[in-house]
């Protein structure tokens, strides 16, 4: 019989080796950990910074710090709403929807090997497992 001990194996050794592909393919782009959540993030929205550092657990001036340098490569951006001028949002730049996209692209290749292990008709219980242990079950990030 599988024990709650077993199951939080099983969670520690996935993040860890999630975690290790995350890392080595942020490094090959030059994007840490945390940067790759970010666009991960905003790859089909919009957000204030109080709202990227709420969910990402940062200060707000180290939220800001993390923008200004994806701001610096030209990944991500500064706008006013469009349905409030007063709000002010981040968003991607064309260059880092492309980033985004080519670390999609290389984390699926490399996640391939483990996900390819499953059957098909046990993706959709994985995942529902997943958000059940997950935190933010409501967002998906990269």
């Amino acid at each position: 019989m599988t024990s709650a001990d077993d199951v939080m194996d099983a969670l520690v050794r996935t993040t860890f080796e999630v975690a290790g592909v995350l890392t080595r393919i942020g490094g090959e782009h030059d994007l840490s950990l945390t940067q790759l959540r970010v666009l991960g993030i905003l790859r089909d929205r919009r957000a204030r910074v109080t709202e990227l550092a709420a969910y990402l657990g940062l200060d707000k001036s180290t939220m800001s710090g993390l923008i200004d340098r994806a701001q610096r490569r030209g990944l991500l951006t500064r706008g006013k709403n469009p349905e409030d001028g007063r709000v002010v949002e981040v968003y991607m730049t064309p260059a880092g929807l492309e980033l985004a996209k080519r670390v999609e692209d290389d984390i699926r290749r490399a996640l391939t090997p483990a996900t390819g292990r499953l059957d098909p008709e046990q993706f959709g219980p994985i995942v529902n497992l997943l958000n059940i242990v997950s935190t933010r079950s409501s967002r998906t990030d990269t």
